[in-house]
């Protein structure tokens, strides 16, 4: 084999093979960019970023131009569907690192793949006679490089079919792929004849993947030369750090030991005694570093979306920290692990820690209050099969606690087997796979660029970008491009249809970070009148404008003048900037860990999401909302300039977790208050915002808040309708307004002593009422029995009567029932000595309760049930006595 004393002391640890892959293409023209967030940047039709081309996408779609062909990352990228695979195979992870260079319409195969090679045998030092290749079928051109250039023997390139070495996904770019194998070993394989290149068995390892980007598939399946050809490449930096560091598992590598190493040390085990604990710290290390990254890059747990999946994956880190022995929080400080050891390739960890831990730790702390409830909810179902006589728990009953929260089976056949019940296994396995069937129906398979995508680039292409004037003018004099009817092209729209219009120049602004799309008006001399109610861009460059045609004809190349709706973009701007101020505000008063988690810029409203622990105080808010205040009426300059990213973050600019900026950007400046990277629009001045007014804070997940506001005019309106609400409280508590409050707390103090006066004069009533039932008694087989209608306000209240009455009578069954509103209440008591005779509360009120058209049931000494038919309440009180005579063993 070959490995660390093959390399001579140049490349060993993961951290080493980063670098050296980055600096290996840095010295052939490409420019070294930072890995971009794991949340996609103005990408909806992705969860996360699941490979190294990611961030490229619009690039090699055409939507966007790069900064410069030629570009090498190690992109950050976070998958989730094996994720039951994880710690069982050597090679399966949901967060990973991903090498690779790109070019966009500059080199080709003729560049990448003799790169390629050099670089795997050169500087990783991999032996030429442990790779192979593998080529798409018909891709000569490949063959022949690596052939005739690189100096591969025929019989070591393996031509595959287009399952596994062609690249496409729907409409859009793509290409054939040639990969490299590594020959592990016959030791590392099945044996079986004919194992080779493309056998499931560990023995042939891919470790790189060139996609070579030559065609465009259109919406019939037909692919076209591309004119700009491209690369796009992607080495798992986990595996070749495995391969290179000659360890069994990816797991075994520097990349994850230490990490499993402090989780060991935690929980007091040794990593590889023993086989199930091994499998733990395997799988506690790769979802914690998912985590870490995802919390660092602006991802919150939650039950949806990309929450759900940061949530599913520490509620699965911490149960299996259980199986380690591990019952505290612990999974914060494993992060911590990870942060120490990934901070000098991503600084960003270093800058986030506190709040990442602070995150972890709480939905940690939530989980152990979920686990009670799911340990309370399987005790539950034991207690209620024991008294069905039956001794398993159902694989759907399984499936439930394991889907609502997160009990592992293995916890509940264990707590089962404790008291002597089993659990239906096989029920479980195919509860979950028929939700395996469920999730795979409903995903829908996300096109590479879709075909209106498609549509408008093509018009970008052929006529040019449309020239947005929208932050100095609401008006603009411009020219039809381009019409969509129907989503098809259309020449002309007439009155009454819908239609998307391309202009050559708008004022229009559209929808983007927050802030919600321009409405405006669309004229011409001919009389034409458009109501434009959505302006987006579906590429960069080009501004749809979707309307309705008023009156007139709209057609290609007619001369139209387009007016923003004014006052809907100022009432817009001023709750923009006001969600500049509070952003800096809630920093002031609440700390520096606070970050903006998302926002809505309505013209009547604005809704402003943050990272932080706890409730917000009143005190707090308070306090927030005087400062903000202040510094509108301070009057501060709003500037804004373009300057380039580096030089913005420099001077302290704020930018938002999971956007994606160009090199230039756009720089919102209010005086020496805030500074933040936006491309909205805004007011001149702050004093322009008016009044600002906070309506409320709630919580919007784990370590995420949310509070609302308003400004100007809409401020002015909420508050004048609460000194509305104020003065006609005023008028029905006859009080001065600023006397109300001392009028309202005298009112609640005289109803709660009224209250408590008619909860005495009930309990006067209910002790002579239960003498007077005491009195109805009857003999039942020498003790006592009762069945009885009573006024009774709920359930409680007839539960409390009861249970009196049991008490009075000594040995004894008590039913009661009573009628509140159109419901039935019923409630059964059996004392202790009559339940040793065969007497079951739960099992008598569930009988005399259909009776009523209902249900219910419960413990042996008291149940209670409901119903829906008040009429037939006797009939089922007349029931009781002949089902409890039943009941009694002889």
């Amino acid at each position: 084999m070959f490995g660390v004393n093959q390399l001579k002391g140049k490349i060993v640890t993961g951290s080493q093979i980063r670098e050296s892959f980055l600096k290996f293409f840095e010295a052939r023209g490409h420019q070294i960019l930072p890995s971009s967030s794991l949340i996609p940047g103005n990408d909806p039709s992705l969860l996360w970023t699941a490979a190294g081309m990611v961030p490229f996408k619009p690039y090699f779609t055409g939507a966007a131009k790069p900064p410069t062909r030629r570009v090498t990352t190690c992109q950050k990228c976070l998958r989730t569907p094996d994720i039951d695979s994880v710690g069982r195979t050597a090679r399966h992870h949901t967060f990973f690192e991903m090498l690779g260079n790109f070019s966009f319409g500059d080199y080709f195969k003729k560049e990448a793949i003799p790169w390629a090679w050099e670089y795997v045998t050169r500087h990783l030092g991999l032996p030429a006679d442990r790779l192979w290749i593998t080529i798409y079928l018909d891709d000569d051109e490949a063959f022949e490089i690596w052939h005739r250039d690189v100096g591969i023997r025929p019989d070591r390139i393996v031509r595959m079919d287009k399952d596994t070495n062609f690249w496409e996904i729907g409409v859009g770019p793509c290409g054939p792929c040639s990969e490299i194998y590594v020959d592990l070993g016959e030791a590392r394989g099945c044996g079986k004849e004919g194992c080779g290149v493309g056998c499931d068995c560990d023995r042939f390892l891919e470790i790189w993947n060139l996609v070579f980007i030559q065609f465009f598939r259109d919406e019939q399946g037909v692919y076209t030369p591309l004119e700009n050809k491209g690369i796009d490449t992607g080495m798992g930096l986990e595996r070749v750090a495995s391969v290179v560091q000659e360890v069994p598992t990816n797991f075994d590598s520097d990349i994850f030991r230490e990490i499993m190493d402090f989780t060991a040390d935690q929980a007091g085990v040794v990593y590889g005694r023993d086989r199930g604990a091994d499998l733990a710290l395997k799988v506690i290390a790769d979802h914690c570093r998912a985590v870490t990254f995802a919390v660092s890059d602006g991802a919150l747990p939650s039950n949806e979306g990309r929450g759900y999946v940061i949530r599913r994956l520490l509620r699965r880190a911490v149960r299996f920290g259980r199986t380690l022995g591990i019952e505290r929080p612990f999974l914060y400080q494993v992060a911590g692990a990870v942060i120490r050891q990934m901070a000098d390739a991503y600084p960003d960890l270093a800058e986030n820690r506190n709040r990442v831990m602070n995150v972890i730790r709480t939905e940690e702390e939530r989980f152990g209050e979920t686990l009670a409830q799911g340990t309370e909810m399987l005790n539950r179902m034991i207690a209620g099969a024991k008294e069905q006589g039956i001794f398993e728990i159902s694989g759907r009953d399984a499936f439930r606690l394991y889907d609502t929260y997160g009990f592992p089976l293995e916890l509940t056949v264990e707590m089962a087997g404790e008291q002597g019940l089993s659990v239906n296994e096989d029920g479980f396995a195919k509860a979950m796979e028929e939700q395996r069937q469920r999730a795979r129906s409903a995903r829908q398979e996300t096109e590479y660029i879709s075909e209106r995508d498609v549509l408008y680039r093509s018009v970008r292409d052929r006529l040019g970008e449309t020239r947005f004037v929208g932050y100095t003018d609401l008006e603009a004099g411009s020219k039809v491009l381009f019409l969509v009817k129907e989503g098809a092209e259309a020449d002309r729209a007439a009155a009454g249809e819908e239609v998307e219009i391309v202009l050559d120049v708008t004022p229009c602004y559209a929808e983007a970070g927050g802030q919600v799309t321009d409405h405006a008006r669309i004229t011409a001399s001919t009389g034409l009148e458009v109501d434009v109610y959505e302006v987006f861009k579906p590429v960069e460059g080009v501004h749809v404008h979707r309307g309705k045609v008023r009156s007139g004809v709209i057609a290609k190349g007619d001369q139209v003048v387009v007016r923003v709706d004014r006052e809907r973009r100022r009432a817009v701007a001023r709750n923009h900037s006001a969600t500049h101020l509070l952003h800096k505000a809630l920093k002031e008063i609440l700390g520096d860990h606070v970050n903006q988690a998302g926002s809505l810029v309505e013209p009547d409203r604005l809704r402003f999401d943050f990272t932080h622990y706890t409730a917000v105080s009143r005190e707090e808010l308070r306090r927030i909302e005087e400062l903000v205040n202040r510094e509108v009426l301070s009057n501060l300059k709003v500037e804004v300039a373009e300057m380039p990213l580096e030089e913005a973050r420099a001077l302290g600019a704020a930018a938002l977790f999971g956007e994606k900026y160009g090199d230039v950007v756009r720089v919102v400046k209010m005086g020496d208050f805030s500074l933040e990277l936006c491309g909205g629009t805004h007011v001149g001045s702050t004093a322009e915002v008016g009044m600002f007014k906070l309506l409320g804070e709630s919580s919007v997940g784990a370590g995420l808040r949310r509070v609302e506001a308003v400004t100007g005019e809409s401020a002015l309106k909420y508050i004048n309708a609460r000194e509305d609400q104020l003065l006609e409280i005023a008028r029905i508590a006859r009080a001065m307004p600023h006397e109300v409050v001392q009028r309202v707390e005298g009112l609640v103090r005289e109803v709660r002593e009224l209250e408590s006066e008619a909860e005495g004069l009930r309990a006067k009533l209910a002790r002579y009422e239960v003498q007077s039932l005491l009195e109805k008694a009857r003999d039942l087989k020498g003790a006592r029995f009762l069945s009885a209608r009573v006024s009774s306000p709920d359930m409680d209240s007839l539960r409390a009567m009861t249970d009196l009455i049991r008490d009075r009578l000594g040995s004894a069954v008590v039913v009661l029932g009573s009628v509140a509103g159109e419901k039935v209440n019923l409630v059964a008591a059996v004392t202790p000595d009559l339940v040793r005779r065969g007497l079951h509360a739960g099992k008598l009120v569930k009988e005399i309760a259909a009776a009523v058209g209902g249900g219910g049931g419960g413990k042996p000494e008291m149940a209670q049930a409901g119903g829906k038919d008040p009429a037939r309440l006797q009939e089922a009180l007349d029931m009781a006595y002949k089902v409890a005579m039943g009941q009694f063993r002889e």
